[in-house]
């Protein structure tokens, strides 16, 4: 099992953005060469690949997703297999993800299954979203599970831990960019001008309402700004902001209610503050719904496994497009304890490798079952 830990930090060393991964896939594939061909067909698409381990005698096929890419910011591990490209970190665990996938493909080639297992491993999670158009690809019909499985890590759970619910478990998501134009002037001439700043700063304010006041109290949503640009210099008043952010919610309908009154806010500040407003909502990501019966078949298995606890957790307003897989596929998705001090997307997120061996041979042990 040291091989699945080399290889998870020689991943760790070349982190990749979104349908970038050029890298990520010639690694893979290059693993990939080393097992039994004749057990094995695959197939790329685009920087993503798909592996089918054949049957000996199939009658239904599952599926197991990795996620490949990583994150657009700097690393401050200090470990001796720091990231190598500057400003691009693996923070969000998917070169523990990948490792165990290899892990597990590696153990099922050697195994007499009698079903068919396809991995698939996904480019893009992070943005702008491999998920939804691999499943409508041409490659992606011959590949397609009967159902499907995935994990995430998980920093605050410790190793042995493993987390899910029947149903929702990610929310809803939505990016959020919106620019603001007016007209440029000196600082002491503001009636000669139509300032942004203050504009912007007063749709931000009343964008914190809309959760408050258009939310149903029994349903859940969020809406956060993170991120502010705007003005050159302090003088000059600025004619231009762009803000950027993000949408959750626990429901379809609190989503598309979101989106429905900050249009209604832009058209409002059009006209109030003289000013051109545009919006875009970004990518968009399907909530992770977790079909009940898969769910409490994999807590079955997982709550008698030894060196396991299976644990019920609470929906989490995190985003990941495996939810436009659980739409058109029955599945489920779990968290795995990897007991990091700094949680995701943390430039220290440092996850315990002893969650490799015991997660590749746990899901290694529960796929073999069931195919």
């Amino acid at each position: 099992m040291e091989t699945f830990v080399k290889i998870r930090r020689d991943l760790h060393l070349i982190p990749e953005l979104g349908f970038q991964e050029f890298k990520t896939q010639s690694y893979l594939l290059e693993y990939l060469s080393t097992l039994n061909q004749e057990r094995m067909i695959i197939q790329t698409w685009r920087t993503g690949i798909f592996v089918r381990v054949k049957g000996t005698n199939p009658s239904k096929t599952i599926g197991y997703r990795t996620d490949i890419d990583g994150l657009p910011m700097n690393e401050a591990t200090g470990l001796p297999y720091a990231s190598t490209h500057e400003g691009r970190m693996h923070a969000c665990g998917h070169d523990v993800h990948m490792s165990i996938a290899l892990g597990v493909l590696t153990n099922l080639v050697d195994l007499p299954i009698k079903d068919d297992v396809v991995f698939i491993f996904q480019p893009a999670e992070e943005g702008p979203g491999g998920a939804e158009p691999l499943l409508k690809s041409e490659e992606f019909t011959s590949f397609k599970p009967d159902r499907i499985y995935g994990l995430h890590i998980a920093p605050e759970y410790p190793v042995g831990t493993i987390a899910t619910r029947p149903g929702m478990l990610f929310a809803h998501t939505s990016e959020l960019f919106i620019d603001f134009h007016g007209l440029s002037g000196h600082a002491a001439f503001p009636h000669l001008t139509n300032d942004m700043i203050v504009a912007s700063s007063h749709f931000i304010t009343q964008l914190q309402s809309i959760v408050s006041r258009n939310v149903n109290p029994l349903d859940s949503a969020v809406i956060t700004i993170g991120k502010i640009t705007g003005g050159t210099v302090q003088n000059v008043i600025a004619d231009h902001v762009r803000i950027e952010g993000t949408m959750r919610a626990l429901s379809e309908e609190a989503m598309k209610k979101l989106k429905e009154r900050i249009q209604s806010l832009v058209n409002g500040f059009q006209e109030s503050f003289q000013c051109k407003i545009e919006v875009d909502f970004g990518s968009n990501y399907y909530g992770v719904i977790n079909d009940e019966s898969i769910t409490n078949e994999f807590f079955d298995f997982a709550r008698q496994y030894d060196g396991i606890q299976a644990v019920e957790c609470n929906v989490a307003m995190t985003g990941e497009d495996f939810g436009y897989m659980t739409k058109e596929i029955p599945g489920m998705m779990f968290w795995i304890g990897v007991d990091s001090k700094f949680g995701l997307h943390h430039q220290k997120l440092n996850p315990d490798e002893n969650v490799i061996p015991l997660i590749i041979q746990f899901i290694s042990d529960f796929i073999g079952k069931k195919a």
